[in-house]
């Protein structure tokens, strides 16, 4: 048995880590079937008992995911206690997203509203489709947001932006959200899965130890003034320079061939 039987949602594709948020069987609302599967499956990574060299989050439907399931808010007994609970799991994905060494990307297809725009800020790489929308959605509800909108998004677009978009609950196109950084880049919409799936195997084949060296670099930024983050930078690269993607990265440039990463861990 893998860490991964049983598991439906979630499947190694290539060196890619694939897990859906939500699905057509519920209009793409978040699934907590599906988030509770991620979680596994991160836990598995980050443990060493899966080995993938990037993940992909997708909605399996026609939107990337189109929020929190309001009826299940509005079904629930005791409504604080319910949105607390699912704002907990919600946040313990957000958290194992934002640790995993390997780069994360998006296929950010349709709507990506209330959670699921959350998640879009978590992520490394999001590439949206031409008909692409984002929304924060949760004033239209009278909700304040969860999974990490109001730190994420700040440091996206800037603490004023930021602020506008949520308390306006503004509807950003494609378009608009490439020139604010929320997307990456935008293809085809029905090329969006297939692009974010090529870029998700480009990563996953790619210099892995220099991307975790890469990620926990901007980690730190943050919180860093310019001179510790030259120090870190320093000793990440002379960490680097001693690894086997390091070693074969500079041997294949001097011998001007493609390097092979994908053997040199």
């Amino acid at each position: 048995m893998t860490s991964l039987d049983g598991l439906a949602h979630v499947r190694l594709d290539g060196g890619v880590l694939r897990i859906a948020i939500a699905t057509a069987d519920n209009g793409t609302a978040l699934d907590f079937t599906c988030v509770g599967q991620g979680i596994t499956a991160l836990r598995a990574l980050a443990a060493g008992e899966i080995s993938a060299g990037a993940v992909l989050l997708v909605g399996d439907g026609a939107n990337f995911c189109a929020g929190g399931n309001v009826r299940d808010f509005a079904g629930a007994d005791d409504r604080p206690a319910y949105l607390l609970g699912v704002a907990h799991e919600l946040h313990d994905f957000v958290r194992l997203l934002t640790a995993a060494t390997v780069p994360v990307v998006a296929a950010v297809q349709g709507w990506a509203a209330g959670a699921g725009m959350s998640l879009v800020c978590a992520v490394d790489i999001a590439i949206g489709g031409t008909s692409t929308k984002l929304r924060p959605a949760y004033p239209g509800i009278g909700l304040t947001p969860d999974g990490g909108m109001s730190w994420n998004l700040s440091r996206i677009v800037g603490t004023r932006k930021a602020r506008e978009i949520v308390l306006t609950d503004a509807i950003v196109d494609a378009e608009e959200a490439v020139r604010l950084g929320v997307l990456s880049r935008l293809v085809a919409d029905d090329e969006v899965k297939a692009e974010a799936l090529r870029v998700a195997q480009g990563l996953a084949a790619g210099p892995t130890s220099s991307y975790a060296g890469i990620k926990a670099l901007f980690a730190r930024s943050e919180e860093s003034t310019l001179s510790d983050q030259l120090d870190a930078e320093a000793e990440a690269i002379s960490a680097a320079a001693g690894s086997p993607a390091g070693r074969e990265g500079v041997d294949a440039f001097v011998a001007k061939r493609k390097p092979d990463f994908a053997t040199h861990r």
